[in-house]
């Protein structure tokens, strides 16, 4: 019987691990190997990396410095959670496992444009494909950006990415644009150009993404999907945890879900899609579920 085990082997999960194995708790760590944030190439602005770090080092970084206070951890992926009475059963294939609480980071995984992996792995490590603004909008300053997507989500994306440059151009994924009069007059008034799809035909050339569209072939800096992304929450939700309408896991300002001994943080949880923001929630977490568990039971040494 384990204190927790922790879902996911993020920013989150890892940062509520260190946090779970210096209070002294029996604590593992579930992750199949799929973190969103091993995809980043270098990311600037996360505190303390003056120079950058990649996604993957940051990970590491984080996973041995858990280890060195007795985590442990395993590679698989988890197909279930069932509470009962007090405790929890963790389900990965024919294994089981008990433990006392569970906190999950499954994180969320982004919607990619349709382009093979290779294509799409060289041109995110290149710089010239690009899921996060909030991230290294810095980075396409004064640069040619443009944005797959439309409606709100697409309009909004392509706004904020104007804050960096004034060569801004949002493509319709499919065909024609799907944008409202008030969608089409925020993009207007932002100076952002609208080109209807499909996309399609993308390729490295000249050191840009060049992309076909209705317009014929174009060509960028870098290029944003802003195709939205599937939130990894099923779990939480066919355990009987409320949803948010879009998928998220409902929690309190501790990281409580509406069932007694689960807890929530990172991106599956509605808030900033960022590292800081995760490792934020994680810390929360952790030491509500080590306060949680105190409440239960005495924690002695």
């Amino acid at each position: 019987m384990k204190d927790c085990i922790i879902i996911g082997g993020g920013p989150a999960g890892l940062t509520a691990a260190i946090y779970l194995t210096r209070f002294h708790l029996d604590v593992a760590l579930f992750d199949n190997g799929s973190s969103r944030a091993a995809l980043i190439p270098c990311t600037h602005n996360h505190a303390g990396y003056p120079g950058g770090i990649s996604g993957r080092d940051l990970l590491a970084r984080m996973g041995e410095q858990a280890r060195t206070f007795g985590l442990h951890r395993r590679l698989l992926t988890v197909t279930a959670i069932e509470p009962s009475d007090d405790a929890y059963t963790v389900r990965a294939g024919k294994e089981r496992f008990e433990t006392r609480t569970i906190l999950l980071a499954t994180g969320v995984v982004n919607n990619r444009p349709k382009m093979d992996d290779p294509l799409h792995d060289a041109a995110l490590a290149a710089g010239k494909l690009r899921y996060c603004p909030i991230c290294d909008g810095y980075e396409v300053t004064d640069r040619r950006v443009g944005v797959i997507g439309t409606g709100q989500h697409g309009m909004k994306e392509a706004i904020f990415l104007r804050g960096f440059t004034r060569d801004v151009t949002l493509i319709a994924p499919d065909a024609e644009h799907m944008l409202d009069p008030e969608c089409a007059a925020a993009l207007d008034a932002a100076g952002v150009t609208r080109v209807d799809g499909p996309c399609g035909g993308y390729a490295i050339e000249d050191d840009r993404l060049a992309l076909d569209t209705a317009r014929g072939r174009m060509a960028f800096d870098s290029v944003y999907p802003a195709l939205g992304s599937h939130i990894r929450s099923e779990l939480a939700l066919a355990a009987g945890a409320r949803g948010t309408d879009d998928g998220c896991i409902v929690t309190d300002e501790h990281q409580r879900t509406t069932l007694p001994g689960l807890y929530a943080a990172g991106d599956v949880v509605r808030g900033l899609d960022q590292i800081s923001h995760a490792m934020g929630q994680a810390g929360v977490a952790a030491t509500t579920i080590r306060n949680d568990l105190a409440d239960r039971r005495p924690l002695r040494r």
